[in-house]
């Protein structure tokens, strides 16, 4: 079990289970509330569960040991994060949770493209046909005769 612990595909496995979860649970949620509201209630779970994780298991750090680049790109990262949350939220309360969720994983295919532009990353023919099939399922999914 320690090996599955240590592997990025395990942890990446239950990012996707808890990421359909969220979409089912947040369209139930949404249902009476407005997006922006239940986008602030997540978000306060969110960070007491994080916190609660942090203080438990001893990982808190020194907030003067991170690097102002790090701060920054952390920043950067967390007001990306409230605005997907925000328009996630909004899209769910006003489509179905099976089609908004697959447009939203389209950002599997724009971190590919990001990856390869703004990190040097390397794609091979055979990731960039994987990259055009999940376009193509997440269009097909989302799309409603």
């Amino acid at each position: 079990m320690n090996s599955a612990l240590a592997s990025w595909q395990f942890w990446a496995v239950l990012s996707a289970a808890f990421a359909a979860l969220t979409a089912i649970f947040a369209k139930v949620g949404v249902e009476n509330v407005n997006s922006d509201f239940a986008t602030l209630i997540r978000t306060i779970v969110i960070l007491m569960v994080t916190a609660g994780i942090v203080v438990a298991t001893g990982q808190a750090q020194a907030l003067g040991s991170i690097s102002t680049k790090t701060y920054s790109f952390l920043v950067l990262s967390g007001m990306a994060t409230g605005a997907s949350w925000l328009c996630y939220f909004r899209a769910l309360k006003l489509g179905q949770a099976a089609q908004v969720a697959p447009i939203d994983k389209l950002s599997v295919v724009l971190v590919a493209v990001f990856g390869v532009v703004f990190l040097g990353e390397r794609l091979t023919g055979a990731n960039w046909l994987g990259v055009a099939l999940i376009a193509a399922g997440a269009v097909l999914v989302a799309y409603h005769a």
